[in-house]
C-alpha cells in the first residue's frame, strides 16, 4: 500500500508510510475515545462489546468459556462495496481460501489459550 501510494504521489515510501501510520494511530485513538468513526465512501469502524460465550475447542471437544470482550467492527460504505463486487472472481476464490486457513488456525489458537491459562 505504502509503495502504491509513494509511486501515485511521488512523495518518498517513509513520508507515506509515517502518514498512514499516523492515520491509523488516529482512527485508533478517536475509537478508543468517541466509539466510532466514519470514513465517507469507505467504511465505518465502531466499537461493539462482545458477550460472554460458552465455545467448544475443536481439537479437544471439551467445553470453554470465552470471556466478554470489546471488538471492532467495520462496515463497508457503499463505494467500497461496489467498487469491490467488481473483483475478479477467481482471485476472490483464491483469498478466500487462504483465509479459511488462516481462520481456522487462528480458532483453534483463541479456543485452546483459555484451556491453557486454567491449567
Amino acid at each position: 500500500m505504502i509503495k502504491s501510494i509513494s509511486l501515485k504521489t511521488g512523495l518518498p515510501q517513509p513520508q507515506i508510510k509515517q502518514i498512514v501510520e499516523t492515520t491509523f494511530d488516529a482512527i485508533i485513538q478517536t475509537l478508543m475515545t468517541e466509539g466510532r468513526v466514519e470514513l465517507r465512501n469507505f467504511g465505518i469502524f465502531q466499537v461493539r462489546a462482545r458477550a460472554a460465550r460458552n465455545a467448544r475447542n475443536p481439537k479437544t471437544g471439551e467445553k470453554v468459556q470465552v470471556p466478554e470482550r470489546v471488538a471492532v467492527i467495520f462496515k463497508a460504505g457503499k463505494e467500497m462495496e461496489e467498487r469491490v463486487a467488481q473483483m475478479d472472481s477467481a482471485k476472490l476464490a483464491n483469498w478466500q481460501l487462504d483465509s479459511e486457513e488462516d481462520r481456522s488456525k487462528k480458532n483453534i489458537e483463541e479456543v485452546e489459550d483459555p484451556v491453557k491459562d486454567d491449567g
